[in-house]
């Protein structure tokens, strides 16, 4: 068989709708403010300029102060998307009048090399991410608290103050495994992300406390957890009045985060790159490919969703859904092929 046509007919048998999940949690919402289905789209190259074309294929150009916002990676040996990868899309977006790509983070709630913004500078500077563009570490002169529509656990949602200072927001993560929300994705990268380090803890806690050091007592309640990352991540996508677009780029699938500097050997291959400017829909879609991935001597996908059951990951997207931040419900477009090329 013709291999555009092979292409075709595997984007076509993944657009199957998602059936949603029961939600948990104690916040009503009508369905009038569920999303309708989103329309995702993939691509299987890897190549940085492949970013840029599925950013176009998006419709949705950004403008203006642009907050890129990425994961720094706690060492070297992670997964983060290098500097060189993202280079091309800053470039592009760079090269329209009036636009300024710059790279956003935040400090973490743990000990390691990223928990000051001293720290968390020299490690910036070690990975080459200032010779693609500059750096912002949001929270490094404090807060500011932006309000949550869901209130099952959090209250507000303390971010990075720079937030403020921007216009757009591409969220570029890394889709992967994690050791204490089961997966990382565009949702996670949008709460616990863009959260300083008083809101990581909030998040962590279910809303029990902001010290860092305390968030660790107040950790036990999973679900709590998951659905205060859910909100929080709505808390965002709000405040930037859904100036947000997502991009996950799927290699490097390990069963745990960037944010682990000695994560475990990823046990299956890389894919490619998703995006919407639906998150639920993005997490969902890097989900429900890993769960079709054939297992042969090249690929384990048992792993990495063992550890996503077992922390209850797909739940973030369930109660995203439940809250209105997206749809599960989507509709996967290839960029790799269509009629005529």
């Amino acid at each position: 068989m013709n291999t555009l046509i092979q292409k075709s007919i595997t984007a076509l048998l993944m657009c199957t709708l998602i059936s949603c999940a029961t939600p948990k949690g104690n916040s009503t919402f009508t369905a009038e403010q569920k999303a309708d289905t989103a329309t995702v789209y993939v691509t299987r190259d890897l190549a940085p300029e492949a970013i840029v074309r599925i950013y176009h294929a998006l419709g949705v150009p950004a403008s203006g102060s642009i907050a890129l916002k990425i994961s720094t990676g706690e060492s070297s040996e992670t997964g983060y998307i290098r500097p060189e990868v993202m280079k091309p899309l800053i470039d592009d977006l760079n090269a329209v009048e009036g636009n300024k790509v710059t790279i956003v983070e935040c400090n973490t709630a743990y000990p390691g090399a990223r928990n000051t913004t001293k720290k968390h500078l020299e490690a910036i500077r070690e990975r080459g991410f200032e010779n693609v563009a500059p750096v912002d570490i949001m929270d490094a002169e404090g807060d500011l608290q932006i309000p949550v529509r869901d209130t099952t656990w959090i209250h507000y949602d303390l971010v990075g103050s720079h937030l403020a200072n921007y216009d757009w927001m591409i969220n570029l993560a890394h889709f992967k495994g994690h050791q204490m929300a089961g997966m990382g994705g565009v949702l996670k990268n949008a709460s616990i992300g863009v959260a300083s380090s008083a809101g990581k803890a909030y998040i962590h806690s279910s809303g029990e406390t902001t010290s860092p050091i305390k968030m660790w007592a107040h950790t036990g309640n999973q679900d709590g957890f998951v659905e205060s990352m859910a909100a929080a991540a709505q808390a965002v996508h709000d405040y930037m009045e859904g100036r947000v677009l997502y991009i996950a780029v799927m290699y490097r699938m390990s069963i745990d985060c960037d944010c682990n500097a000695h994560p475990a050997e990823p046990l299956i291959a890389d894919y490619g790159i998703v995006a919407s400017t639906d998150p639920v829909a993005v997490d969902q879609a890097c989900y429900d490919i890993v769960t079709q991935i054939h297992n042969d001597e090249h690929n384990n996908n048992k792993p990495l969703l063992d550890r996503i059951e077992k922390k209850h990951g797909t739940h973030i997207m369930e109660h995203g859904e439940k809250i209105g931040l997206g749809s599960r419900q989507y509709r996967l477009v290839s960029i790799d092929w269509s009629p005529g090329r």
